[in-house]
Parts: structure tokens; C-alpha cells; sequence
């Protein structure tokens, strides 16, 4: 589409000149610029195309702007700290506000919970902003599930998992907690009145919901944690599929392009999780997007229906053809940069682009299908200019089994690609993936010299699903050998000197970042853990606890982790006397997914064994790194750990 080209020019240009030849060495950035939240997170479009909210910083405020036509602002409000977990439009007058915050619990199954808070903001009316389920006495206000907005007999309805309380005794005033199995509930937006759909699970066993455009239960899923034994219902309680999975792995997707078939989820006799579609009325379960390395799935707010997903080698696919040939003219496009389709109108107008990668430190545009023009509205760091972003590039190797895999190599800005110190950086999950996509703590990093490499290990989903189920039971083995096989590739090449190497990971990552120097030997020159786990029998029990000591939890961990005989030949606590590198950790006191425990018991055992180690807490900071200030003080910690202990010069 070349109409869109003329409105990239300004930087596309500067891109497409700096690419190929190298940069004149610059003095980096301050690390505020990369640490500190963007100047933009996150942005919607309302379904009109007319509004838009933005959650920005500016002027040192974070907030909510929410502007109409031409930008012109409609209403601000102050976010603050807020652990902001998305927003969406309701209608083009309201808007759905998504947050999260982390309280102690007491004579439960877990010690810290994550709990997400539901608001509507009146846009284009006068009215106070509604927490859903804040009036009711008899519901926890909080949100357990978003199942979408529907546009019912004239009023917008939303829909949510409600945790239920009971009264106390005989006093009317007083509720206590009667379980965490959540029910279903409809929130009318403009009145905030609530009123029960469907009822929760049984004791032991799991229910989830699809909603049809008129709001009704489509199809529903109850799963038994004890015994793995599952039933899809069809919204009139037939069943229309059963089975077991002794593991849990079954799952509702949604309903189908049409909306007269329902897609689940289910891992069949290989461990390959499918999926199946099936008629709402009853039939043949058959495979669906079978041959498809689907990303994502877009679907339709309106209606809960299907429309199309995003192919990890195709691109985006719609079911409706004309959306498939805008989708891949905006792709087209955009084809210099890391571009994804955040939102768009119900009629496929005007969609919310976002580009990322080679010289883009984060940019937002709207396209105008209609109009034929792409506005730039917004940039995540406007301070990262194109010629401080380093080069981003997918690095092909093989591991020294045969298998083949990639990873995402960052070059420092104007640094020739030759002898480069290196900061090896594994991904979380483990099963997720990197990709060429801006990436902060990489680009800082890279930004003071350092060639970065996030390897994509086996166990990743950038491939298909043999590849990620590679990984189970390979935790400190064949997935961490996989990283150095990266670096040996990297070395080979002559683009890193593997003599000044560090590893440095969060979550996973974290915990290969520790493997690194107890496992491995002689490999890295320093370690920087974030959030890691470091004994691999606490994290099964806690997961395991956490779940209500369920049958099914048991034997999903046994299938990832492998046999427990094995686990203490790869937890890195075993090993802290073996630690042949300085260590660094760095834990959110607030940690809801790795408790903070790791990282203290990590830093005991290194002080037991007279290994060098730093601990650096965070306080009130989460397993996400939400706020700001923690944040920028995890990279100052980390960058200034890896500088003393491997300098880039």
C-alpha cells in the first residue's frame, strides 16, 4: 500500500540510511530512558474509530488520556503506580480499566495473591468511575476471568468471574469466604447493577465459559481436578464432548467464524496440545488449524466470534478476505519494522499499529483505510532516537545434538560486529520466545557495548510444538546447553569474544542465569538473576500447594519438570559452592509467581560456600517488574554489576 509509505518517510528514512553502515560511537543514553515505563504503554481504539485512550507519561505524570477526532483531548486522569493490566473500549462512551495489586493472605493455599480490579470510565458523559462488583457486600471486588462486552437489548453488558461471599452466622451485614471457585456474572456499564449468569464449578473441579453475541452461555467446560475426566456443554447443558486428561490439558478457545461451532483444546497420545472445533448443535469433533503456527487469535468483541489469527510465518489470516488483504497491505507496509496490530474497528477501517525493532524504539500509528493515511500519534521513548537503537537480527545455530534453533542478537550502536563482550540474556517462561522486537533491557545493554543474545531454546513457542514439548524435562540440561551452544555459534563467527561473557535473566531466565556458573563451568564471567528460581523442588511444591494440592497439577509439573529423583541435580541452590562467577540477585518482595525465598536461599547458600554475591530487593515490586522506580533500579543494579565484572571497554 504505498499510500502509507509517505507517512513513515520521516522515520523510515533515517532507518533505511542508517542500515548497512555502521554509527559513529555516541555517548549512551541515560538508563532512565531505557528502565523507567515507556513514555507510551498501551492504547485502544474505540469502535467508531473516533476515540482513542492512550496510558502515557507525561511531563513526569503517568496517565490516562483518552482524545476524539483530530487528538483533541476528551478527558485525562492521574494513574500513578497503578499496576495497569489493559483497557478496553465500551462502546464509544466508556471505557473498561484493568488493574491488578497484591495482598497477603492468611490460611490459604498460597501466602501472596494477585487480585485484578475492574473500572468503568464514563468518556463522554458526566459520572463517577464504577468499580464492578465495589457495591456489592456478597462479592469480592475483584475480577476472576473477563469474558467480554456484549451489546444487549439496547445497553452494553459486561461479563465477569465473581467470587461469592457467604453471610456470617446469623449477623446481615457481615460475609466471610466460601470458596474461590468463581461464578458468573453480567455487569449492566451505565448502572454498574450486577446479576448472576451461571453458577461455579463443583468442589474439585474447574468451569469455564463462552459467551454468544446476545450475551447467553455458548459453551461451557467443567474439568475434574482429580481424575482429569472433562465435559463440553452446549449452551442448553448438552454434552457435546467428554474425555480425560490426567494432566488438565484441555481448555475452551471460543467460537467458531460463524458462531454454530465451538474450537477446545485438548494434548493428545504424542503430549501435542490440538485443537478441535465441534458444532454447538451436537457431531464430529474435528482438527482445527491443525497445520497453522498460530501467535494469537483475533476475535470479534462484538460478537465472540473468530475472525482470523496471526501465522508465525504468514502473518495475519482472516476469515473474511477483505480484512486478510488490508492486514497484509499494513504488514506490507510496515515490513521494516516489528509491527503489530493492537486494535482495530469492528468494520476493519482504522487500526492501531505499533512498530518496534531496527532503530524504532516504539511507534504508534493509526491507519485510516478510508482515508488512506497512517498518522504517527505517538513514541514510547522519544529520547532513544533511531541512532542510539541498536541493530536487531535473528541469529540461526544449531545445538550440539542436531537440533536447529535461533535467537535474537542486539549490536551495540556503531560498534563494529567483531570480538564484542557479551551479555547472554534467556527468556522467561520457559515457554515463550523472543522476538526482533525493541527490547529495553537488551538495548540498554547494547547501548554501553555489549552484543546481546536471547537465545529462543528449545522449549520456546517460535516454533512448532515438538520443539517447545524439546524442553520438558530438560530444565539445566539440554536447555541450558543450548544457550552456550549459541554462544559457541556467536564465537565461531567472530561477532563475540567468548572470554568476556555474562549471563543475565529473569523468571526462567533467572534461574539459567544461576545454572550458568553452578551448573556450567567456565563459561561466564559474572551472573545476574532476576526473580529466579533456584531450587527446583521448592517451585513444585509451591506450585503445587498453590493449586489445592490438585491430582492434575501434580502431573502437569512431573510431565515439564521430568522425575523428581532428577530435580536436585538442576536446582543451582544445590550447587552455590560450585558457583564459579560473582552473582547477582535482585527479587520483588511482592512476588506472586517465584517467591522472594529463592533469591534469599540463593544468596545463603553463596554465603555459605564464601562464593561473592549481592542481593538487592525490591520492595513492593512484583514478578513483573509494574513499577517505574523498582525497575529502573533492577537495571542500574544489573548493568553496573555486569560493567564492573565484564567492563565493555
Amino acid at each position: 500500500m504505498k499510500y502509507f509509505r509517505h507517512c513513515l518517510a520521516a522515520l523510515a528514512a533515517v532507518s533505511f540510511a542508517i542500515s548497512g553502515q555502521a554509527l559513529a560511537a555516541k555517548e549512551p543514553a541515560p538508563l532512565s530512558a531505557y528502565g523507567a515505563l515507556p513514555d507510551v504503554e498501551d492504547a485502544a481504539i474505540s469502535p467508531s474509530g473516533n476515540n482513542i485512550a492512550v496510558l502515557m507519561t507525561l511531563d513526569g505524570t503517568r496517565q490516562l488520556f483518552i482524545v476524539g477526532p483530530d487528538l483533541k483531548l476528551i478527558r485525562r486522569m492521574a494513574v500513578g503506580d497503578a499496576k495497569v493490566r489493559g483497557f478496553d473500549w465500551i462502546g464509544d462512551d466508556q471505557l473498561l480499566f484493568i488493574t491488578s495489586q497484591t495482598e497477603k493472605l492468611w490460611g490459604f493455599t498460597t501466602d501472596k495473591a494477585e487480585f485484578s480490579v475492574a473500572r468503568i470510565i464514563p468518556v463522554t458523559y458526566e459520572g463517577e468511575i464504577e468499580t464492578v462488583f465495589g457495591n456489592k457486600r456478597n462479592l469480592v471486588d475483584s475480577i476472576n476471568g473477563n469474558y467480554g462486552v456484549r451489546f444487549v437489548d439496547g445497553r452494553y453488558v459486561a461479563y465477569f468471574g465473581a467470587i461469592e461471599l457467604e453471610k456470617l452466622g446469623s449477623n446481615m451485614r457481615e460475609y466471610t469466604w466460601k470458596h474461590g471457585r468463581p461464578y458468573l456474572y453480567e455487569v449492566e456499564t451505565r448502572t454498574n447493577r450486577v446479576s448472576k449468569v451461571a453458577n461455579s464449578a463443583s468442589e474439585n473441579e474447574y468451569r469455564d465459559w463462552v459467551l454468544g453475541p446476545d450475551g447467553k452461555i455458548a459453551a461451557s467446560l467443567d474439568l475434574s481436578y482429580n481424575d482429569g475426566d472433562w465435559k463440553l456443554k452446549s449452551g442448553t447443558d448438552d454434552v457435546i464432548a467428554s474425555g480425560n486428561q490426567r494432566n488438565g490439558r484441555v481448555g475452551l478457545v471460543g467460537l467458531g467464524y460463524d458462531g454454530t461451532t465451538v474450537i477446545y483444546s485438548e494434548r493428545d497420545a504424542e503430549n501435542i496440545i490440538r485443537w478441535y472445533e465441534i458444532p454447538l448443535a451436537g457431531g464430529e469433533a474435528k482438527p482445527f488449524l491443525d497445520d497453522a503456527h498460530v501467535e494469537r487469535l483475533y476475535w470479534d468483541e462484538t460478537t465472540g466470534y473468530l475472525v482470523g489469527y496471526l501465522d508465525e510465518e504468514e502473518g495475519p489470516v482472516f476469515h473474511n478476505p477483505e480484512y486478510g488483504k488490508t492486514a497484509n497491505s499494513i504488514r506490507a507496509a510496515f515490513a521494516d519494522f516489528d509491527m503489530r496490530m493492537v486494535d482495530w474497528t469492528p468494520d476493519f477501517k482504522k487500526v492501531l499499529v505499533r512498530t518496534s525493532g531496527n532503530r524504532d524504539s516504539g511507534s504508534w500509528f493509526v491507519v485510516d483505510l478510508s482515508t488512506g493515511q497512517a498518522n504517527a500519534i505517538a513514541y514510547e521513548r522519544k529520547s532513544l532516537t533511531p541512532d542510539v537503537v541498536g541493530e536487531t537480527s535473528v541469529f540461526e545455530y544449531t545445538a550440539a545434538d542436531g537440533l536447529e534453533m535461533d535467537g535474537i542478537l542486539t549490536l551495540p550502536p556503531g560498534k563494529e560486529a567483531k570480538d564484542l563482550p557479551l551479555v547472554m540474556m534467556p527468556h522467561g517462561g520457559p515457554h515463550t520466545h523472543d522476538t526482533e522486537g525493541f527490547d529495553w533491557w537488551a538495548q540498554a545493554f547494547a547501548a554501553r557495548g555489549y552484543a546481546v543474545f536471547q537465545p529462543n531454546f528449545r522449549g520456546s513457542t517460535n516454533r512448532n510444538q515438538a520443539f517447545k514439548l524439546a524442553g520438558y524435562g530438560e530444565w539445566g540440561r539440554k536447555m541450558q546447553t543450548d544457550l552456550s551452544d549459541g554462544m559457541a555459534a556467536l564465537a565461531e563467527k567472530g561477532i563475540i569474544d567468548p572470554s568476556r561473557a555474562c549471563i543475565v535473566g529473569a523468571s526462567y531466565g533467572g534461574y539459567a542465569a544461576l545454572a550458568g556458573v553452578t551448573l556450567q563451568q567456565g563459561l561466564y564471567e559474572c551472573a545476574v538473576a532476576v526473580a529466579p528460581v533456584s531450587d527446583i523442588t521448592a517451585m513444585y511444591n509451591e506450585d503445587y500447594r498453590a493449586s489445592g494440592s490438585q491430582r492434575i497439577t501434580k502431573r502437569a509439573l512431573l510431565d515439564q519438570l521430568g522425575p523428581k529423583e532428577g530435580w536436585d541435580a538442576v536446582s543451582p541452590r544445590r550447587f552455590a559452592a560450585k558457583a564459579d562467577a560473582p552473582v547477582l540477585l535482585i527479587h520483588g518482595k511482592d512476588d506472586t509467581v517465584v517467591p522472594y525465598s529463592h533469591s534469599h536461599k540463593m544468596a545463603d547458600a553463596l554465603k555459605d560456600a564464601g562464593r561473592p554475591y549481592e542481593l538487592v530487593t525490591l520492595d513492593g515490586e512484583d514478578h513483573w517488574l509494574s513499577l517505574s522506580s523498582t525497575r529502573l533500579k533492577m537495571l542500574e543494579a544489573s548493568i553496573g554489576f555486569v560493567e564492573k565484572h565484564n567492563p565493555a571497554n
